[in-house]
């Protein structure tokens, strides 16, 4: 039996098993596992859960279930995937989820901090993203093999045009490793672009310092419309900041003639659009 891939959901099955390999073995959960106390001279260190999204044929899945360092849980959407897995994977037996994960509760299958691993979906990566900032708190780690270009966008540095919304909302929780590239004949049937697959790892920081919702308005207004200045693509938001604060024509005038204004978005690092988010409060 074999899984027929469907566009309708994006699917290109990775076939190549030293890749599948190396992406396994890109989750590090050194440092993280829970330890369970036996007595007060020793430990148990206990797997860390982990949830691969979609798992298709399972190519990955089977060295990822090798590890027992990795208590593993898998979503899954396809019917046909399902069917494959539990008859030619055994071990997935007990670990398969099947729904959209994108409509998933998280907080109902895992209680604490868990790893999220997966071969996503090109056509909702960016989706799944957003939806992995939801949970920031209880991700440290995640490894996907995604399209080279959106890969290449989020772990890019300001300055350049493939910044944008993804760099800075993912940068300001995570640091982001490029780990490898992978040509379009890894898989059945072959994309038509490169992939490539991307460590991200959660940083230090515990609160951005500024309203959180804002920021987030703040980085996707700007970069809607990143051909123009920072003072064209927030007008409503300066707008709306001296409404609340009651200013006259001139003062709002003197508000937006900062420097800050004069630049488009892909000039600003994480620090310069908090420290906007902030002035525009």
């Amino acid at each position: 039996m074999e899984v027929r891939a469907k566009k309708s959901l994006g699917q290109h099955f990775l076939t190549d098993l030293s890749i599948a390999r190396s992406i396994a073995d890109a989750l590090v959960t050194e440092g993280i596992g829970a330890r369970q106390e036996d007595n007060a001279e020793s430990s148990v260190l206990l797997p860390v859960p982990a949830l691969e999204i979609g798992p298709g044929m399972g190519v990955l899945s089977q060295y990822l279930l090798e590890r027992d360092d990795i208590d593993l849980k898998m979503v899954e959407i396809d019917d046909e995937s399902v069917d494959y897995l539990l008859m030619n994977l055994p071990k997935t037996n007990g670990r398969l989820i099947k729904a959209d994960f994108l409509k998933l509760k998280l907080e109902n299958f895992f209680k604490g901090k868990f790893f999220i691993i997966g071969n996503f979906p090109y056509n909702i990566s960016s989706q799944i993203f957003f939806k992995i900032l939801e949970y920031k708190e209880s991700v440290p780690q995640v490894v996907c093999m995604i399209q080279k270009e959106v890969a290449e966008r989020i772990a890019e540095k300001p300055g350049t045009k493939t910044y944008g919304i993804l760099s800075v909302l993912l940068q300001a929780w995570y640091d982001i490793e490029y780990l490898f590239t992978v040509g379009e004949g890894a898989f059945n049937p072959p994309p038509k672009v490169k992939s490539a697959v991307t460590r991200l790892t959660r940083n230090s920081r515990t609160a951005l310092g500024c309203d959180e919702s804002l920021f987030k308005t703040v980085v996707k207004t700007s970069f809607n419309q990143r051909r123009k200045t920072m003072r064209n693509s927030l007008k409503p938001l300066i707008t709306a900041k001296a409404g609340r604060e009651g200013w006259s024509p001139e003062q709002t005038a003197r508000f937006a003639s900062d420097p800050v204004f004069d630049l488009r978005p892909e000039r600003l690092g994480v620090e310069d659009f908090i420290a906007l988010t902030l002035k525009l409060s």
